[in-house]
């Protein structure tokens, strides 16, 4: 998950189901929230949850959607998807990482991302983390 302008939030799951998701939606996103998903199904229910929804159709070709038509498509989940690409490349480059030890991993790029600071920038807030 990634609030806009905001922090992301990834964590493995056990199976992507509806049941697995909702509490992990109810517990991390405050109620009434306007949420951008694609169209994959398990988000169908997110109305029912208690909040607005709204989905880009990739397998239609939409990417991007402006609603309002003010010039600023703000109907997508690009930033997601580039959060994932990054992810993917970043994972590669490691040429295979055990079930085991990914979770650590994951924790790891999350919190690279989140505090946005690269090279030796992010050697004080990786000290601050560990040294607490």
């Amino acid at each position: 998950m990634h609030e806009r302008g905001g922090q992301v939030s990834i964590q493995m799951l056990e199976n992507v189901k509806q049941v697995t998701i909702e509490p992990i939606i109810k517990k991390t996103i405050a109620p009434d929230s306007l949420i951008y998903t694609d169209e994959y199904d398990i988000y169908a229910r997110l109305e029912d949850w208690g909040y607005a929804h709204e989905t880009v159709c990739h397998s239609k070709g939409e990417y991007a959607r402006d609603d309002d038509a003010g010039g600023f498509c703000e109907v997508h989940v690009n930033t997601m998807e580039g959060f994932w690409s990054l992810l993917r490349s970043w994972l590669r480059s490691h040429r295979g990482i055990s079930q085991e030890h990914l979770p650590a991993y994951l924790v790891f790029f999350e919190f690279v991302h989140n505090v946005r600071k690269r090279g030796t920038a992010l050697l004080g807030s990786l000290l601050g983390v560990l040294l607490v």
